[in-house]
């Protein structure tokens, strides 16, 4: 069997086998930190909470968070504060020359946006803290509960919230430096999946205890599911290859050059990266009215409240195409390849050097990135349709959006780095071809 060989291979690397140990640690700790309560929360008021966040918007923010918002465990703000940091940041850094060039200055000018980067986190999770605890309280009292959080109360635990989330994105940078993986992303599939094995077996319960459509309809679902996910695969790995031709140089006795080579261009060069930014700006709305506390709001919270309604999936689609151009824009630069292939001597046969090839480089990135943007796009509000056509809240959720990509891509990271250090020691990879094609452009997460 050559899955028992490969994992048997595995624990034979010893580097391999310390970094996969390492990366478990870590998860397990975050996993225990969700179900560490906040002082001084009752079952009670647990009980209200996870009432509150069992449909709508605040349940896939609760699933982000791996089952902590729910809980009101000192993780509950989880990851989500640092990628909405990471947004702003990088958006700075297309309008103001000091951060652009910081973004040119390599590891130098990256050490210093991650700080700065943190910094806003922290400026974000002190006021996402008492948005939390003002719903909590709201949520209970909704309950028949009693709750009343005073000013002393209310700043000791924002800072125990806000110290909770900078632990999680440690954990992530741990994983990252040590482990399997990149650590953030890491964080948010754990996240993911730790809701899955529940939704699965509520959607299998409610499909045979009800007569619409009972067991058939599971297995229609379970098989759309695959499709998806399939579909979700071949976007992740799609390229359009482009030829390069290099010219031969004689030094000495040897020559160098002459062949053609083949550079790929990634049909989602962007990687997760425009359906966790999009997903992000959808949370602000919520987050500035209090986790949507109101419950009988109307007008615009209402509207991106609400995630089957035409509003909300409508901006959503669109924020999904435009993010996929920023974020391309970021990490693919057809100048830089451009002026790469032009100091090798290489150039794509017919075009010019220099400037008509990195114009030629970027109308290719503009053409195969359209489709790519609109089926991240479609894949995103999948979960509407599927909630709409009668899926459980929970397991709609996986039926797309983000938490299908984020689980294709960061699975696919994952297996492409093991398979690196296998075929490094010279054994076999996971795969028959040997070849895992994950997100290696995009991605900072």
């Amino acid at each position: 069997m050559k899955f028992v060989d490969t994992i048997k291979n595995i624990w034979k690397i010893e580097d391999l086998k310390k970094r996969l140990m390492f990366t478990i640690m870590i998860v397990l700790v975050y996993r225990f930190g969700c179900h560490v309560v906040l002082p001084g929360i009752s079952a009670t008021e647990i009980d209200a909470l996870r009432h509150f966040t069992s449909g709508g918007l605040m349940q896939l923010l609760d699933m982000f968070s791996g089952g902590a918002f729910s809980q009101a465990s000192i993780f509950a703000l989880g990851i989500m504060p640092y990628i909405t940091a990471s947004i702003v940041i990088q958006l700075l850094g297309m309008v103001l020359p000091s951060f652009q060039k910081m973004q040119r200055e390599g590891e130098s000018g990256t050490m210093k946006l991650n700080q700065y980067t943190r910094y806003l986190t922290v400026l974000i999770l002190f006021l996402q803290g008492p948005a939390y605890l003002v719903n909590l309280q709201v949520q209970v009292n909704s309950a028949g509960g009693s709750a009343h959080f005073g000013f002393f109360t209310m700043t000791y635990l924002t800072i125990i919230l806000a110290a909770g989330a900078m632990f999680i994105m440690w954990l992530g940078e741990k994983i990252t430096d040590h482990g399997i993986g990149n650590g953030i992303s890491f964080i948010i599939l754990v996240g993911i999946l730790a809701r899955f094995p529940s939704a699965f077996v509520q959607e299998f319960l409610s499909r045979l205890t009800t007569a619409q459509g009972g067991l058939v309809m599971f297995l229609v679902e379970v098989i759309l599911l695959f499709a998806v996910t399939a579909g979700a695969i071949l976007l992740v790995q799609g390229t359009r290859k482009v030829p390069v031709q290099y010219a031969k140089r004689i030094v000495g006795n040897k020559q160098y050059g002459g062949a053609r080579q083949y550079i790929p261009l990634k049909v989602n060069a962007a990687g997760v990266m425009p359906i966790i930014f999009a997903q992000a700006i959808m949370f602000i709305p919520v987050t500035i009215s209090g986790f949507g506390a109101n419950q009988g709001s109307t007008g615009f919270l209402h509207a991106f409240s609400d995630m089957t309604g035409f509003w909300y999936n409508f901006v959503y689609f669109l924020l999904n195409v435009a993010f996929t151009y920023f974020y391309t824009a970021i990490t693919v630069r057809p100048t830089q390849m451009s002026e790469d292939m032009k100091r090798n001597n290489g150039f794509i046969p017919g075009i010019k050097p220099g400037k008509r090839t990195a114009e030629y480089l970027d109308s290719i990135m503009s053409r195969i990135t359209l489709p790519g943007s609109f089926f991240i796009a479609f894949v995103a509000i999948m979960p509407a349709f599927a909630k709409i056509c009668g899926v459980n809240q929970q397991f709609s959720q996986f039926f797309g959006g983000t938490s299908l990509l984020i689980i294709v891509g960061v699975v696919l990271d994952t297996l492409q780095q093991i398979e690196s250090h296998l075929m490094m020691h010279r054994y076999d990879g996971l795969l028959k071809s040997g070849k895992i094609k994950g997100r290696t452009t995009g991605g900072a997460y």
